[in-house]
Formats: C-alpha cells, sequence, structure tokens
C-alpha cells in the first residue's frame, strides 16, 4: 500500500531536486542568530508551499551570525535552500536586500525568521499578486487582521509610529512594519536597488518606494502573534525609526532616487 501522500511526495521532490525555470516564489528569510528558530520556521515553510503545489526557492539571507544558524541550514542539505551569507552584521534591511538580489521566482516574498505571521497567510497576498497589485503587505491593522495579545507598550508604539509615518512620509498603509511582504519580480529588484536603509526600518524606504515608483499596493489582512524572543526594543527601534524617516525625506530632497 502506498503511504506516500501528495503533499509528502511534492516535498520530497522539492528537498532533493533543483527547481529548474521559472520559479513562481522566492522566499526570503533574514536571519541574524536565530538557530533556535531557524528549522522549525523552514519546516513550517516547506509543509505548506508543498501543499500549495507551488514551485519555490528558500533563501536564507543571514546577517553575519555568530552562532550556530548558518551550520544548522547548512547540514539541512536541502537542493532548494540557499544561504547567503554576509560577512559581518551589517542590518535587517541590509539582509533582506541581498535576498531580493538574489531571488528568481516571479514573486518575492519577504518574511521575518520567527514566523509571527503564519506562511498560511501567503495565499491571501498571493491573490492580490494575480489580482494585479504589485506589492501585497500582511497588515496587522486592516480590517479582518487577526492579532494575538501584544503588550500595551508595543501597541502604544505600533499607534504612534503609524501616526509618525502617515506624518513625515505620506505612506498610505495602516501597517508598515509586519514582516510578510510579497513583491512582484520587478518590484523587488527595483526597489532594492534603490534601497539605502538597512537596520530594522527598512520597511519604511521600501514601501515609500514603491509608491515613488507608482507600484500598486495591496494591504491584506493577516494573522499575527507576538512571538516570545522577539528582538525589538521599542525605545531604541522608535529613535531609529525617526532617524529613518529623516534619511529617507533627505534622500528624496537630494534626487538620491531620481534615477532608480
Amino acid at each position: 500500500m502506498n503511504t506516500v501522500t501528495p503533499t509528502y511526495a511534492a516535498y520530497a521532490q522539492w528537498r532533493d531536486v533543483v527547481c529548474e525555470g521559472e520559479l513562481d516564489v522566492s522566499v526570503v528569510i533574514p536571519a541574524y542568530n536565530e538557530q533556535e528558530r531557524i528549522i522549525p520556521t523552514i519546516g513550517a515553510f516547506a509543509a505548506e508551499m508543498a501543499r500549495l503545489g507551488l514551485k519555490w526557492e528558500l533563501i536564507i539571507s543571514d546577517d553575519g551570525s555568530s552562532d550556530a544558524t548558518r551550520t544548522l541550514v547548512g547540514l539541512m542539505g536541502h537542493a532548494n535552500v540557499r544561504l547567503v551569507e554576509a560577512p559581518a552584521n551589517a542590518g535587517k534591511g541590509a539582509a533582506v536586500r541581498r535576498g531580493f538580489t538574489a531571488a528568481r521566482g516571479r514573486m518575492v516574498l519577504f518574511s521575518d525568521a520567527d514566523n509571527a505571521t503564519p506562511v498560511q497567510e501567503l495565499e491571501g497576498l498571493i491573490a492580490r499578486i494575480e489580482a494585479g497589485a504589485d506589492v501585497a503587505i500582511g497588515s496587522r491593522a486592516a480590517d479582518g487582521a487577526d492579532v494575538g495579545e501584544r503588550s500595551l507598550l508595543r501597541r502604544a508604539m505600533s499607534a504612534g509610529l503609524r501616526t509618525v509615518v502617515r506624518v513625515g512620509l505620506g505612506i498610505g498603509v495602516e501597517d508598515t512594519q509586519c514582516g510578510f511582504k510579497l513583491f512582484t519580480l520587478n518590484a523587488a529588484h527595483r526597489i532594492s536597488h534603490a534601497q539605502t536603509v538597512e537596520g530594522f526600518s527598512f520597511d519604511l524606504e521600501v514601501l515609500h518606494l514603491a509608491e515613488r515608483f507608482d507600484y500598486s499596493i495591496a494591504e491584506v489582512p493577516v494573522r499575527w502573534y507576538d512571538v516570545p524572543g522577539s528582538k525589538v526594543r521599542p525605545v531604541r527601534d522608535a529613535l531609529r525609526f525617526f532617524s529613518s524617516i529623516a534619511r529617507i525625506r533627505l534622500n528624496g530632497i537630494r534626487g538620491v532616487y531620481k534615477n532608480a
């Protein structure tokens, strides 16, 4: 009796045989000292993508980890997992940019390593890209979002930063910081080529550039959970947030993005 399910067969094929030709999706996961979470996250993606029957690759963009993250990814030996390495820690934005530059799928997903937005939410983002959007972003603020319990400080910080973003950059989305965003390949490559912010608040510049380049953006409600071990530090990151807004505005004044 054959007990191999179609989903497992699809996973085994992806694990063992390099995908040739055009890919449906490139998944980019930036990682810095993620030895505790990276393998479960890879497993979650592998299971869901096999269920969806997509032709895909996984790019782990390591940002100079000092723990066993790179070793663990390498030991997996999966045919369609690529490890993009940096010589030193440069920031989350820099890691995402390297991953986007390496991507070759017709759609490119950026997802946080903690899987706070479950990979099962990808279907909703793909549907919006297939309907004509250039960028589909997971949103914890859109109607229909399901947000797990967050600390009072994080809720207050999110509300305050949304106001600052609207006033400071005029970005027309409610949630700029959810770590689950899908792009067409053209949009991913063009935006990453123009990107200058390398740290935590790089999402601000990415969305600012998407609007500057007249890409259509769809904000999609998603489930989100406050995963233990978050690297977010509200006070420190708020200061970096303000600094990035100032830098992006100054870039615009200086014409940094003009020929991108």
